[in-house]
């Protein structure tokens, strides 16, 4: 696995790189390198061979490095991060840290992968996780609270994801209850909050990010959504270890403002961003679909729908919000 991950990373400028300079970098054999190059090309990977200049990715893509996203995150940030881990794959980087967090795992932990070979959504979604060019991010906090005093964080998670956004010169998305960013009505990122603890406190939360960057068509496939990736919204792959570290910054000082404040300081911006405000919608639960017109949050995070002439207010949970 090693050769993959160093043969990936020379490949990352997008420039044609030959396999006889390759095998020498790498200390390998010629035939290792073509080995590798199809390898990686299972992996999802669009690699061009052209005969008498060699291998080049179809796009340049930025593979993690953990210094790299360490040098982007702010000073203040980085005293709330006490491990990050960059792995080449997991399973998940939810349960990853799920698993650490039963172990005494120090707030904060976070950690990326290449590639997950079982990612999770929300309903018990499986989230895509095709290798090279997109975010998976976990990071574990520990709370006093309990469960039910955690409602909004998701919500809070979702305006993070927002500001890191703006920060790396990102525009024209909006936000979808529960805690979606979408662009142009299709899905950008998702988040995914695992929480485990007692009804009184204390609580474990694992917050998952995904967000597509470089998603390839064949690889999204089985993507039951419509979806979009940030190659497409900007027109560019961005440097994803300066987005990670731009992510964790926000993260970090929301999660500690959250504790100090709860949802409240971030609500007028994710009102801002309310994908539906206004509009008609749809909600879906395991009974039965419920319309009306979306009315924005309430202070603890629920939806507020107006549903025949009635302001209702719904909580995240087993259920999904669609335009009408």
């Amino acid at each position: 696995m090693k050769i993959l991950e160093q043969l990936f990373a020379l490949l990352g400028d997008g420039r044609f790189h030959s396999g006889e300079r390759l095998s020498q970098q790498l200390d390998v054999s010629r035939s290792s390198v073509w080995n590798g190059i199809e390898k990686l090309k299972a992996m999802g990977l669009e690699i061009y061979a052209v005969k008498g200049q060699g291998y080049k990715l179809a796009e340049p893509v930025e593979p993690l490095n953990k210094e790299h996203i360490l040098q982007a995150i702010t000073p203040e940030a980085k005293l709330h991060l006490p491990h990050l881990d960059v792995h080449w794959s997991l399973d998940s980087t939810n349960q990853y840290l799920m698993e650490l967090a039963k172990y005494g795992a120090e707030s904060g932990h976070a950690c990326l992968a290449e590639i997950q070979t079982a990612g999770r959504g929300r309903r018990g979604r499986t989230w895509i996780s095709p290798f090279g060019g997109n975010v998976y991010l976990s990071q574990m906090w520990r709370f006093q609270a309990g469960p039910a005093q955690l409602g909004g964080l998701s919500l809070a998670t979702a305006v993070a994801v927002a500001r890191a956004l703006r920060k790396t010169g990102v525009q024209g998305f909006a936000l979808k209850w529960p805690n979606d960013i979408v662009a142009g009505g299709k899905k950008l990122a998702g988040i995914l909050l695992e929480i485990a603890g007692e009804a009184a406190g204390p609580a474990t939360v694992v917050c998952g990010i995904g967000i597509n960057v470089l998603l390839k068509a064949e690889s999204a496939r089985d993507i039951d959504q419509p979806w979009t990736d940030l190659y497409h919204l900007i027109g560019a792959v961005p440097p994803r270890n300066r987005l990670v570290g731009v992510l964790l910054s926000e993260l970090i000082n929301m999660y500690t403002e959250f504790k100090a404040n709860g949802l409240q300081p971030f609500l007028a911006e994710w009102q801002q961003l309310d994908a539906f405000y206004g509009k008609p919608v749809e909600l879906s639960t395991h009974e039965n679909v419920i319309r009306g017109i979306a009315r924005g949050v309430d202070p603890q995070g629920a939806l507020k729908m107006e549903v025949g002439g009635t302001l209702r207010a719904f909580h995240s949970g087993e259920i999904s919000l669609r335009p009408a």
